[in-house]
């Protein structure tokens, strides 16, 4: 009975901290909202196929089976260590951006975040987005959530990419340093 709550608390307390932390932005007049680096249907679309995916685990894990397939059991405890270990990077990520987290490209200047994860990979939370979709394809072995997936990580990858361009002028020699030691995912 464990299992269910687990897998249904961190995506609710993860969206629950994008919100709070989107209203402590607002009320200091910063825009979390930052422009829309590719089109704007692909951003957003994928972002909200993201949470698809998230219900998809959730209602798995509470008994309603949306496997095409049976995973034995041992997949499912591995989706489920993939699922914690995806959050555990969201969280981490979000938290170590601080002030200059934004969905999309921010609109004002921030800080280039170099330390904690960001030491490891340019992208922890896009890793942590990755990890979660995978772990929702493995608890279910669904056909329709693996080509949703692979969709959502296909347009998340050109985000990375023209995020990366507004880094390099942004930030210059600094951020072109930073790509020659940190890898763009792991």
């Amino acid at each position: 009975m464990l299992e269910p709550i687990v897998v249904t608390i961190l995506p609710v307390a993860f969206l629950a901290v994008l919100s709070i932390g989107g209203q402590r932005f607002r009320r200091r007049h910063i825009d979390m909202d930052g422009d829309v680096p590719i089109s704007r249907a692909l951003f957003y679309g994928s972002k909200y196929l993201i949470v698809v995916l998230w219900i998809a685990m959730v209602i798995d894990t509470w008994g309603v089976d949306l496997t095409f397939f049976t995973p034995p059991a041992s997949l499912k405890w591995a989706a489920l260590c993939v699922w914690v270990a995806g959050f555990i990077l969201l969280f981490a990520g979000r938290f170590e951006l601080g002030q200059s987290f934004r969905i999309g490209r921010p609109k004002e200047s921030t800080n280039l975040q170099m330390a904690g994860l960001f030491r490891v990979s340019r992208n922890p939370m896009y890793l942590g987005v990755y990890a979660t979709l995978l772990a929702s394809v493995l608890r279910t072995l669904n056909p329709v959530l693996l080509v949703l997936g692979a969709f959502i990580v296909a347009v998340h990858h050109r985000i990375v990419l023209a995020e990366e361009a507004h880094l390099r002028e942004a930030f210059g020699e600094e951020y072109s340093e930073y790509c020659r030691r940190v890898r763009r995912y792991i």
